[in-house]
C-alpha cells in the first residue's frame, strides 16, 4: 500500500492531511509522489495521523507500488503480512478452520462415534478456560498481554479438533467463542486485519455449529471494524444480518439488543438521528430481560454501557447539549469510577473533550483530554489511542493554544507509541 492509498482509506483528502501534520498541500503531494520525503521533525507526526508505526510510515516511503500491484491488492482484500508478529495466530486460524470445516461435515453418527470414549470433559474444559479468559481480558489494563494465552489456548483447540478429541459441535462452539477473543486482543492493538480475520473464522465456525448468537455477535464485533475505519454503510449491512441471526437465536440472550445498540453507532455515524434514536430505544429493551441475558464473555451486553454509548451518538450527530449531560450522568456511574473500566471512563473523557472542541473552549478540551490521555497511557490500550487521535483531529484553530498543542503532542506520541508496542 502506497502513502496515498493509506490516506484515502482514512478518509482524507490531501488537505486534511497537510492540516493535520502541519504542512503546505503540495507538500504532501511530493511525498506521497515520492519527490521527496518528510523530513525527521515531521515523520511522527505524519505516522501519528496515518495510524501506523514510523517502521511502517519507512516502508510506505521507500517501496514504491505499481498500479497493478495496488489492484491485486485490492482484489485479494489487503496486503499480506508476512512479518507482522500475529502471522501464527492467522495460520493457526487457517489450519482450524480446515480442520473444524471436515469435522462440521460429518454425518452426526459418525462424529458422536469419533467422540465416544473421549469426553471426558475436554470440551467442557475448553469453554471454562475461555470464560476465564474473558474475564482475564475484561480485567486487564493492558489487553495485548492477554494475546499469548488466546494463541496457546488456540494452539491446543486445533490439536483437539484435528485429533477428534471430543465433540465436533462443543469443539466448533468453543472455536467460535475464542476466536472472538482473540479478535478483540487483535482490534484493541490496531491489527485490522488479523481482527477481521479472526472475526469471519468465528461467524464461520458459529454457522457450522448451529450457534446464531454466536455467529450473530462475530458479525457485530467485524461490524465495529468497519465502522474504525469510516466504513458506515457496509457496517449497517453487517449489522443487518447480524439482526437476522439474532433473531433465530435465544430470546433470553441479549444478542438482539446489542445489534440495536451498535446499529445505533453506525446509524450515528450517517447521520441519520432518527434511526439512530430507534435503535437505542430498542437497545433499552435488554433492561426487561432476566439477569444473565448476556454470558459474561462473547456476549457482554447488560444495558450498563447504553448511557455512555447513547452520549456518544449524539456528540457523533453534533447534538452536543444532549451528548454532554449524558455523558456527564456516565461519567458519575460508580462502574466507570473503577479502575477496572480504564477504557470505557477514557472514552467518555475523549468525547467530553471532543465538546469542549468544537464549542471552541480550551479548558475543556485540556481537562477531559489530559485524564483520557494518562488512562491511554496507563492501559496502553490502541483503541483509546486510536480515540484520542479522533479528538486531535477535532482541534482545528485550537491548536494556536498552547495548552491545547501540547495536549495535541502528548497525543501524537502516544499513538505512535500505541502502533509500535
Amino acid at each position: 500500500m502506497g502513502l496515498a492509498r493509506r490516506r484515502r482509506v482514512l478518509g482524507y483528502s490531501q488537505e486534511k492531511l497537510a492540516q493535520l501534520v502541519g504542512v503546505d498541500r503540495t507538500t504532501v503531494g511530493r511525498w506521497e509522489s515520492g519527490r521527496i520525503a518528510p523530513q525527521p521533525t515531521q515523520r511522527r507526526a505524519l505516522a501519528a495521523v496515518l495510524e501506523i508505526s514510523l517502521a511502517e510510515l519507512d516502508a510506505l516511503l521507500t517501496s514504491p507500488r505499481t498500479v497493478d500491484a495496488e489492484e491485486r491488492e485490492r482484489q485479494s482484500g489487503g496486503p499480506p503480512d508476512a512479518g507482522d508478529p500475529d502471522e501464527m495466530i492467522r495460520r493457526e486460524f487457517l489450519r482450524l478452520l480446515s480442520v473444524s470445516g471436515a469435522l462440521a461435515a460429518l454425518p452426526v453418527e459418525e462424529a458422536e462415534v469419533l467422540a465416544e470414549g473421549v469426553r471426558r470433559g475436554s470440551p467442557a474444559d475448553f469453554a471454562r478456560m475461555n470464560g476465564h479468559l474473558w474475564q482475564v481480558y475484561q480485567l486487564a489494563r493492558s489487553k495485548r498481554s492477554v494475546y499469548p494465552v488466546v494463541r496457546d489456548q488456540l494452539s491446543a483447540l486445533t490439536e483437539a479438533l484435528a485429533g477428534n478429541r471430543g465433540s465436533a459441535q462443543a469443539l466448533l462452539t468453543a472455536a467460535a467463542d475464542l476466536f472472538q477473543l482473540a479478535g478483540e486482543v487483535a482490534f484493541d492493538a490496531d491489527r485490522y486485519s488479523n481482527a477481521v480475520a479472526s472475526y469471519t473464522l468465528a461467524a464461520t465456525l458459529g454457522k457450522d455449529a448451529g450457534a446464531y448468537d454466536l455467529w450473530a455477535c462475530a458479525l457485530v464485533r467485524h461490524a465495529y471494524v468497519e465502522m474504525a475505519e469510516h466504513r458506515y454503510t457496509q457496517a449497517a449491512e453487517v449489522l443487518g444480518a447480524a439482526e437476522a441471526l439474532a433473531g433465530r437465536g435465544d430470546d433470553g440472550l441479549s444478542t438482539r439488543h446489542w445489534v440495536a445498540s451498535v446499529r445505533a453507532e453506525a446509524y450515528a455515524g450517517l447521520g441519520d438521528l432518527s434511526a439512530c434514536e430507534r435503535a437505542l430505544d430498542q437497545a433499552e429493551e435488554v433492561r426487561g430481560l432476566s439477569p444473565g441475558a448476556g454470558n459474561g464473555g462473547w456476549l457482554r451486553f447488560d444495558g450498563s454501557r447504553l448511557a455512555e454509548e447513547r452520549g456518544a451518538r449524539y456528540v457523533r450527530l453534533g447534538r452536543l447539549d444532549l451528548a454532554e449531560s449524558t455523558l456527564k450522568k456516565a461519567l458519575g456511574q460508580g462502574i466507570l469510577a473503577s479502575g477496572l473500566s480504564y477504557r470505557r471512563r477514557g472514552a467518555v473523557l475523549t468525547d467530553l473533550a471532543a465538546i469542549g472542541a468544537r464549542r471552541g473552549d480550551p479548558e475543556q478540551v485540556v481537562a477531559y483530554g489530559s485524564e483520557a490521555v494518562e488512562l491511554a497511557r496507563t492501559s496502553s490500550s490502541g483503541y483509546a489511542a486510536r480515540r484520542l487521535r479522533g479528538l486531535y483531529n477535532e482541534f482545528g484553530p485550537l491548536h494556536q493554544d498552547r495548552r491545547v498543542a501540547e495536549l495535541g503532542v502528548e497525543i501524537v506520541a502516544l499513538s505512535t507509541s500505541s502502533r509500535e508496542g
